[in-house]
């Protein structure tokens, strides 16, 4: 192919770009090796699974959304970084031709999860970055283990570093509660709610996945809900679903649907209603049908009596009073899910550190008359 027409060649839409902007603001080194003597003088002396190949892990997918744009995402959050100047901590006191190798080390025993968001990051920042992983989303890792470790220009990997710890530990945190929560519910499945960080939707969504758990609606716009609000402006729970019925058949619309009870009665009338007519009900959430005893303990009897009133005509989800601690006994009623808003809003994030070298670095310095 000419010159000419390599350099119109336009870019490929599954490859990340860095926004031109950003492209200003961090710093490309000429190429190197990756068997360079500065990479093959770091040791590594903590715990280190087994280096794994791409094919070796496989990811999960993030959730599907006809609008949501995961490399705008990325963008922002480097962005805000950036600033209009770039790092400058780094220019000041790091040369750009300088290189390093950081690790990545879990802080503490949990799930990791933001792999593949971190790969995606690196390369949007540096393409030349090598990024190389021990182990791969949804694995458990302890506290002190080294799970992965990046080489390239450090200036690069200063600047990447923050934004791909944020993304992991917030990720890694929701994945490690995600899977506590979803171990002690079996048979029954852990969903999340639309309860997460504004702009980070599909990152919170896809860190449950990653964790064992499964996706509730995405959004407005995937699944009919009606929920108490709904149901007080439409006159009821029966009139509730016959306007739904109506608006699906009028706009041939097929769409789950999932109705929000708050008591057996309206649960009563909601299979009576689905018994005499021919409905789109998907689902019936038994919403804070879990009532606290005083002994931290919780009461299931209501909830169970809904379960064994529905019988296995509609799915269930339980909600409400919904923790680490009560999940088993909810899971134990039967119900086919049970939703969790505390999975996204306020979750923990896990402790993972991302590490220069210090021996290294500090001859790297010397060589340079900047230590």
């Amino acid at each position: 192919m000419p010159a000419a027409a390599a350099a119109a060649a336009p870019p490929n839409p599954n490859v990340l770009q860095l926004a031109p902007r950003l492209r200003g603001l961090v710093s490309f080194p000429s190429s190197y090796s990756s068997s360079s003597p500065f990479s093959n003088r770091l040791r590594l002396r903590l715990p280190r699974a087994a280096s794994m190949s791409a094919e070796a892990r496989v990811p999960v997918a993030p959730p599907a959304h006809p609008t949501y744009d995961l490399k705008a995402v990325i963008n922002l959050a480097l962005s805000e970084d950036a600033g209009d100047r770039g790092d400058v901590s780094c220019l000041a006191t790091i040369p750009s031709d300088v290189k390093a190798e950081a690790t990545f080390i879990a802080k503490e025993d949990g799930v990791v999860a933001g792999i593949s968001l971190a790969d995606m990051i690196f390369k949007q920042v540096d393409p030349s970055l090598k990024v190389e992983w021990f182990e791969s989303d949804g694995n458990y890792v302890h506290k002190g283990l080294q799970f992965g470790r990046v080489y390239g220009c450090a200036r690069n990997i200063i600047v990447a570093e923050r934004v791909v710890l944020n993304f992991m530990q917030r990720m890694s945190g929701i994945a490690t509660m995600t899977k506590a929560m979803a171990d002690a519910a079996h048979p029954a499945c852990i969903l999340e709610t639309r309860k997460t960080a504004p702009g980070l939707r599909l990152v919170d969504k896809w860190a449950v996945l990653i964790g064992g758990g499964k996706n509730h609606r995405i959004g407005l716009f995937d699944m009919v809900m009606i929920k108490d609000n709904h149901i007080s402006v439409a006159g009821g729970i029966t009139n509730a679903m016959k306007f739904v019925d109506r608006f699906l058949a009028k706009e041939k619309l097929a769409l789950p649907v999932e109705v929000e009870t708050r008591t057996l009665q309206e649960v009563k009338d909601l299979l009576e209603y689905a018994a005499e007519n021919n409905t789109s009900l998907t689902r019936i959430m038994l919403d804070n049908m879990v009532v606290p005893l005083g002994n931290g303990d919780i009461d299931v009897s209501m909830l169970k009596d809904a379960v064994e009133l529905i019988n296995g005509r509609f799915e269930t989800e339980a909600s409400g009073n919904v923790t680490v601690d009560t999940v088993k006994k909810i899971g134990e009623t039967g119900v086919t899910y049970i939703s969790s808003g505390a999975l996204t809003h306020s979750v923990k994030a896990l402790d993972i550190s991302l590490k220069i070298d210090t021996e290294l670095a500090l001859q790297v310095g010397r060589r340079t008359n900047c230590a």
